[in-house]
């Protein structure tokens, strides 16, 4: 039987028109020593509105995992939406695989674009770059959002049984999947009601389109995570932070959001969405903005506020 039209690199071509529309334009920016990174930047920096960077997470490229949310946020921010290393157009010849790296290259492309202040939200992996952004560039992040993003798991938890997989090796082979059968399995893991009609060909055009480019570095990013990791060595940031979860995530369990919130203290508030898993982005996405919304827009309105140092005060409170 022959193959199916390429839908995934028709559904891409439409959300770089979607991005578009929201007066959003694709750069290239080289940062020197081997490294490239692709971002989404406003056509027309607005200097009354303050910028926003979204960072994706393992998966899909970062229109893929944002597009719901574009249009609504360019109303009201400069966004600003990477291709995290190895993802989509952005790619280094350098050997680090670090979250602490991404960050330090996600900070080099917005000054390049110069964006020097910015409320950052991470998605799953991109969450734990956009937490060591906000760790190494203090006066740069103003605020954060930590969307499903185990940013406090140990290296001990797998062993002791908190995850679904039982080993890296385990995870790597679902995330980035290579088979029809390993991409339904990534959605039964990420999704806490999964589609249930998912036809093979459907599935084989997104792993060709999807999954098959840095596959080995992409793996080299998820073995990084676990490598080494305690609470007790990971900095506490000093901003705002909303932790958002899917309460039944079981890529990182809500315990891992919990912990955060302890690890952070007062200054970190968690919402959890039920009825949701890990890709809360997908599944729920009228859940996730409205969140977005209460802590990122809602506070700048002029019903909520009269200036911006009250914005600062009331983000302070939070």
């Amino acid at each position: 039987m022959g193959r199916c039209m390429s839908f995934i690199t028709w559904r891409d071509r439409c959300f770089r028109y979607s991005f578009s529309n929201a007066g959003l334009k694709s750069t290239t920016t080289d940062l020197g020593d081997g490294t490239i990174m692709h971002c989404w930047a406003p056509k027309a920096h607005n200097h009354s509105n303050r910028s926003l960077l979204l960072i994706h997470g393992i998966g899909a490229n970062a229109m893929w995992q944002w597009n719901y949310f574009i249009s609504s946020l360019t109303r009201h921010f400069n966004v600003y939406v990477p291709d995290l290393l190895f993802f989509g157009h952005s790619y280094t010849t350098r050997p680090e695989r670090s979250e602490w790296f991404q960050a330090k290259c996600v900070m080099a492309l917005l000054q390049a674009h110069g964006v020097h202040t910015m409320t950052v939200v991470g998605l799953s992996y991109g969450g734990f770059v956009a937490y060591s952004m906000a760790v190494l560039f203090p006066k740069s992040v103003e605020k954060l959002v930590v969307c499903c993003a185990g940013v406090c798991l140990e290296d001990k938890d797998m062993d002791e049984g908190m995850f679904k997989v039982k080993n890296v090796d385990e995870a790597v082979s679902i995330l980035l999947p290579q088979t029809p059968q390993m991409v339904r399995e990534l959605v039964q893991l990420t999704f806490a009601k999964p589609i249930k009609f998912l036809p093979t060909c459907f599935l084989n055009d997104f792993i060709d389109v999807m999954c098959t480019e840095y596959r080995q570095e992409r793996k080299e990013l998820i073995q990084a995570l676990h490598k080494d990791r305690k609470v007790s060595n990971l900095p506490k940031i000093t901003q705002p932070l909303q932790i958002i979860w899917g309460e039944q995530d079981q890529v990182f369990p809500l315990e891992l959001a919990q912990r955060l919130k302890r690890h952070v203290g007062e200054k970190a508030q968690l919402v959890v969405i039920k009825n949701a898993g890990h890709a809360i982005n997908a599944e729920k996405p009228k859940e996730l903005y409205k969140n977005l919304k209460s802590f990122l827009i809602d506070p700048l309105t002029p019903s909520k506020q009269e200036s911006h140092s009250n914005d600062h005060k009331m983000d302070q409170k939070g």
